[in-house]
């Protein structure tokens, strides 16, 4: 089992940039691909980025795609999402997941998920 907890969170003008952090406690966290999605209020979770356990793979929404860039360092068992030129649309609670199988977008892929944290973006 894996136990996720994101940081990083806040509120930022739009344009700026944040980097949010995802621990995992277990010793198993290199063995999971690992993704961030978000939720705006009264919309769905959306997936933002994924990466394979080993990051050799990763997988982008297409309104995140050349902005944020999602890492890993299995060594501190965190995955890292960089949101440069963030936009007031960014705004959202971001979750960090776990996967078994897949660097997909499918939220039903992920098996564990964090709390989340808060995004604001300011126009």
């Amino acid at each position: 089992q894996v136990q996720l907890v994101e940081s990083g969170g806040g509120l930022v003008q739009a344009g700026g940039s944040l980097r949010l952090s995802c621990a995992a406690s277990g010793r198993t966290f290199s063995s999971y691909a690992m993704g961030w999605f978000r939720q705006a209020p009264g919309k769905e979770r959306e997936f933002v980025a994924a990466i394979s356990w080993n990051s050799a793979n990763t997988n982008y929404a297409d309104s995140v795609k050349g902005r944020f860039t999602i890492s890993r360092d299995n060594a501190k068992s965190t995955v890292y999402l960089q949101m440069d030129s963030l936009k007031p649309e960014d705004t959202a609670i971001y979750f960090c997941a776990a996967s078994r199988n897949s660097i997909g977008s499918i939220r039903y892929n992920y098996a564990y998920w964090g709390q989340g944290t808060q995004v604001t973006v300011s126009s």
